[in-house]
C-alpha cells in the first residue's frame, strides 16, 4: 500500500493505427486474443497495481466511443481521462502527459509512460519503476541482449560492437517525475522537435540522468502478425502452466 502523497499515473499511448499489422478493421490495440483487446490486457496490469493510482490513454479519436465500452465490459476503472492522440507518438504522450498534469493538480507525481500493444509487462515491474524513480529520478525498462549488437554507418560499415554484458534495449514502462518529462517535451516543441522516437531520447538530449530497469524477456510490442501470434503463444502457455501445475 502507498505510504506517501505522490501519485503514480500511468500514461498509455494508443494512438495510432498499425499500418505494419496489416489489419483492416481495428487499430492493432483492439485486435482482440482469446476475447478481450490487447489494450485491455495491458491496462489490467494497471489496474490491479495497488501503487498506480490513475490512468490516461492517448487513443485513436474515432474509436474513443469504442474503448470506453471495452473499458466498462472489462471493468477497467482507474482510466480517468481519454484523449485524443496526437500526429506522432511523441505527440500522444504529450497529450496524455498534460491530462495527468491535471489529475495531478499540484501534487508531486511519477508518470509511467507505457505502450498501449506492450502487454506482457508485470504488476512487479510497475512497482520496481515506481521504486526507481523515487530513489533516482527515472526508470527506463530494459530487455537483456541476448544477441551480439553492432553500430553501422550509413554504408553498412560495422563502426562499433559494444559490450553484450552492458547493452540493453530500452522498452517500456519509461516513468520520470510528472514535471521533468513535461518539461523535456515542451522543451522539444520549441524547438520544433515533434517526432522523437521515445520518452528517453527525449530526456537524454536535455540532459536527465537515466536509469534501467530490467523487465521481463517477453516484454514485446505487438506491432506485426508475428507479435500477435508470439501473445497469443505466450498466453496460451501461462494457461497450461496453471492448469498442468508449472512455473510458479
Amino acid at each position: 500500500m502507498k505510504k506517501d502523497d505522490i501519485l503514480n499515473i500511468g500514461v498509455i499511448f494508443a494512438g495510432g493505427v498499425g499500418s505494419r499489422m496489416r489489419s483492416k478493421e481495428k487499430p492493432k490495440q483492439f485486435l482482440e486474443i482469446y476475447g478481450k483487446p490487447i489494450i485491455i490486457y495491458t491496462l489490467e496490469h494497471f489496474e490491479k497495481n495497488d501503487e498506480i493510482d490513475s490512468i490516461v490513454v492517448a487513443c485513436v479519436e474515432e474509436w474513443i466511443d469504442y474503448f470506453k465500452e471495452q473499458l466498462e465490459k472489462f471493468r477497467i476503472r482507474k482510466v480517468k481521462r481519454i484523449v485524443s492522440g496526437g500526429k506522432s507518438g511523441q505527440l500522444s504522450i504529450y497529450n496524455g502527459l498534460c491530462a495527468a498534469k491535471e489529475i495531478a493538480a499540484d501534487k508531486r507525481a511519477i508518470a509511467l509512460i507505457h505502450d498501449g500493444v506492450r502487454p506482457l509487462i508485470t504488476s512487479g515491474l510497475l512497482s520496481e519503476n515506481i521504486k526507481c524513480v523515487k530513489e533516482r529520478g527515472s526508470a527506463v525498462t530494459a530487455g537483456i541482449v541476448k544477441e551480439t549488437i553492432v553500430v553501422v554507418d550509413a554504408n553498412g560499415c560495422v563502426e562499433q560492437v559494444p559490450s553484450r554484458e552492458k547493452s540493453r534495449v530500452a522498452k517500456a514502462p519509461q516513468s520520470f517525475w510528472l514535471d521533468d518529462i513535461l518539461s523535456a517535451h515542451k522543451k522539444a516543441m520549441s524547438e520544433n522537435i515533434f517526432d522523437t522516437i521515445d520518452s528517453c531520447t527525449l530526456m537524454k538530449k536535455y540532459g536527465y540522468q537515466l536509469y534501467m530497469v530490467d523487465g521481463p524477456y517477453e516484454n514485446i510490442k505487438i506491432t506485426t502478425p508475428d507479435d500477435y501470434y508470439t501473445m497469443r503463444a505466450i498466453l496460451e502457455a501461462k494457461e497450461n502452466a496453471q492448469i498442468y501445475g508449472f512455473g510458479d
